[in-house]
């Protein structure tokens, strides 16, 4: 049965502590520990795809500083060839999408993202991500009025 990508929204507090609490628990424990946690379920599978969006356009879309030149439009395109790929396995096979999701956000965050602490510890640069991402959910939903 194939799933139709839902329409893409802002996440909301509850799904943000959900997609990292299986971020966090992959990262400390590994696969099997992650999926004893939780559930590979469509919805899982769906919100860590919207979670991947918010962390990799910011990184690799276009619209950061300064002017943009070659290796702008590069890392851009590189950005969408993730996302795309991440989408269609989503779509294709979501249960299974859940893991390799959760594994490519960590691997992206491992090699891409700058430590803030500089303590190369990937789980404190999620919880730090984790925090960022409450405050924009709680933001978008003050200001929506979305449950």
């Amino acid at each position: 049965m194939a799933y139709l990508i839902p329409d893409r929204a802002p996440l909301t507090p509850k799904e943000v502590d959900r997609a990292f609490d299986y971020l966090a628990a992959l990262q400390s424990g590994g696969g099997a520990h992650a999926t004893g946690l939780t559930e590979a379920t469509p919805e899982l599978a769906f919100l860590l795809l919207r979670l991947a969006e918010n962390i990799v356009f910011p990184v690799t879309g276009l619209l950061g500083d300064g002017d943009p030149h070659t290796d702008s439009f590069v890392l851009d395109e590189v950005g969408c060839i993730l996302l795309s790929a991440l989408r269609d396995w989503t779509r294709d096979s979501p249960t299974t999408a859940v893991l390799g999701n959760a594994r490519t956000i960590i691997r992206f965050v491992e090699n891409v993202i700058p430590d803030p602490d500089d303590h190369g510890d990937t789980l404190a640069t999620l919880e730090t991500m984790r925090r960022e991402h409450l405050e924009w959910a709680h933001t978008v939903q003050c200001m929506t009025g979305r449950p």
